[in-house]
């Protein structure tokens, strides 16, 4: 695959499933401030891969709305983490928490792509992601210094996460032209930079931060090998659309 459509490809795919997995949280929120918090960046994620579905349009690829909704999940290059229900708030709020910085880290990096349209749509959307990352590390830093089960839950939705989160940083065989190119400087350096960025974080918590280095990632997602979990998530998102492709909203 060319390396554009394979980055971008990676890129949407996730916004687009993780989007829809957060606004399932609508209406069911612990407090009305997280309903309201999780909604918005449902919304967030959803808007930032329509941008990202526009850019693989403009390079042959099909309509937005056409690669959203007709592919089977064989055909999504998302991670494993982004497509696993919701469950309890705390196994979301840390996978909110691992994700979010993974993507402002890989977005600020793309905002120097040499594929001008992709560094374009990274500087702007950047600024929200910062806002994300704010909103996953207040709550971190309050649920990991609270109560002792608030911690104790905390900390084992960390150990059961973080192998799934390591499954971002999956590469594929465009790795090595991407990074040549100039279009991104590579999974190894932004897990990297992620894993810098969220330990800083844990440490701030009463959480223990588990051996990286012993976890053996969750692999899989970007070659199209996922969870049963996506294929009834894409069916239910696509209903609509399945029904009536031609329907005008």
């Amino acid at each position: 695959m060319d390396p554009k459509l394979d980055l971008l490809y990676r890129l949407a795919d996730d916004q687009l499933i993780l989007g829809h997995r957060n606004s399932e949280w609508n209406g069911l929120g612990p407090i009305l401030e997280e309903d309201i918090a999780f909604s918005s960046m449902a919304q967030d994620k959803l808007g930032h891969s329509l941008q990202l579905y526009s850019l693989l349009h403009q390079l042959g690829e099909a309509e937005p709305d056409t690669v959203a909704f007709t592919r089977n999940a064989p055909q999504f290059h998302c991670c494993q983490l982004v497509e696993l229900p919701i469950g309890e708030y705390d196994f979301s709020l840390t996978r909110h928490f691992l994700f979010d910085h993974a993507e402002l880290l890989r977005f600020e990096a793309l905002a120097t792509s040499t594929y001008e349209p992709l560094a374009q749509v990274a500087r702007k959307l950047r600024g929200e992601l910062k806002y994300h990352v704010l909103h996953a590390n207040t709550w971190m830093k309050r649920l990991g210094t609270a109560t002792e089960e608030a911690i104790e839950r905390m900390q084992r939705s960390l150990n059961f996460t973080l192998p799934y989160a390591l499954g971002i940083f999956e590469k594929t065989d465009a790795e090595a032209e991407i990074i040549s190119t100039g279009l991104f400087v590579g999974e190894d350096e932004l897990r990297s930079r992620w894993l810098e960025s969220i330990t800083k974080v844990v440490a701030q918590t009463a959480l223990e931060m588990p051996d990286v280095l012993s976890l053996a990632p969750v692999a899989g997602g970007r070659q199209g090998q996922h969870t049963e979990f996506l294929q009834p998530l894409l069916d239910e998102m696509a209903e609509v659309f399945r029904l009536d492709p031609t329907a005008d909203w």
